[in-house]
């Protein structure tokens, strides 16, 4: 297993590689990224200039989470209508999208389900009762990550929906 230290050549090279591509390309690209913690990022990635912009998201909010709810009930083949997704959304305050698919995952392994028993939105309540969100595990660290993005990025509830 490769260590830090023993993929740092690695990962120079390719980051070398993807800084001369994003300096050189003639073509016009839309590219996006990800990163869970940006201070990680080596410098030259970040700089002005390389990327058009930088986005902070926070967890989702209500109406958000309503939503994630219903996609990822209906990716089980359940109906949302017959589940209160309003008292879903309000219950899993602090969770990201992962942690509400988990949530959905999870009470398909719930005692009550075991046998046969159809998900409740009861059953989805208690695993996210029985559930830490990562906003709840790592508040410190979200925090830190909030106070550093503010200012120096863009929310991404702010984008316009055209962007």
């Amino acid at each position: 297993m490769a260590t830090g230290s023993e993929d740092e050549g690695v990962g120079r090279r390719v980051l070398g590689t993807l800084l001369t591509w994003m300096a050189e390309r003639r073509s016009r690209v839309f590219l996006a990224a990800t990163a869970n913690d940006i201070q990680r990022l080596p410098p030259e990635l970040i700089r002005k200039g390389r990327p058009d912009e930088i986005f902070f998201v926070d967890p989702p909010t209500a109406d958000i989470r309503r939503d994630i709810f219903a996609i990822h009930l209906r990716r089980r083949g359940l109906n949302p209508d017959h589940f209160d997704l309003d008292a879903l959304a309000e219950a899993s305050e602090g969770f990201t999208g992962a942690g509400i698919e988990q949530a959905v995952v999870s009470a398909y392994f719930a005692d009550s389900t075991r046998e046969g028993a159809a998900i409740t939105t009861e059953t989805l309540l208690t695993e996210l009762v029985n559930t830490q969100p990562l906003s709840v595990v790592m508040d410190a660290q979200i925090e830190r990550l909030r106070a550093r993005a503010q200012g120096r990025t863009v929310p991404a509830h702010e984008v316009p929906s055209s962007a």
